[in-house]
């Protein structure tokens, strides 16, 4: 079983930067396919973007295709999400998530674990 950590998170303004880190432990997290998610106050949790067990590919909602970029660094064990272009509707928690498929999975319930979230807050 893995245990996930996010950190990065904070209060930014609209068109900066963020990335947010994603430290995995108990297992490697080439192990698994690895997801972002992120869930706003009143929404369903969202889809953001996952990078694949086998081989690396990765995969984008239409929402961040372009803005934010999923990467893997296997020595440190950890999973990055670089956000550009900030918009105050990515305002939410942003969630990492691990599961054992090596196929492409796109829904919350696809994912076996789940670390405690970050929140990201965009201002206008």
């Amino acid at each position: 079983q893995v245990q996930l950590v996010e950190s990065g998170g904070g209060l930014v303004q609209a068109g900066d930067s963020l990335r947010l880190s994603c430290a995995a432990s108990g297992r490697t997290v080439s192990s698994y396919s690895m997801g972002w998610f992120r869930q706003a106050p009143g929404k369903e949790r969202e889809f953001l973007a996952t990078i694949l067990r086998s081989g690396g590919s990765t995969f984008y909602a239409d929402s961040v295709k372009g803005r934010f970029t999923i990467s893997r660094d296997n020595a440190k064990n950890t999973v990055y999400l670089q956000m550009n272009s900030l918009k105050p509707e990515d305002t939410a928690v942003y969630y990492c998530a691990a599961r054992w498929s090596g196929n492409l999975g796109t829904y919350y319930s696809n994912y076996d674990y789940w670390g405690q979230g970050t929140q990201v807050t965009v201002s206008s």
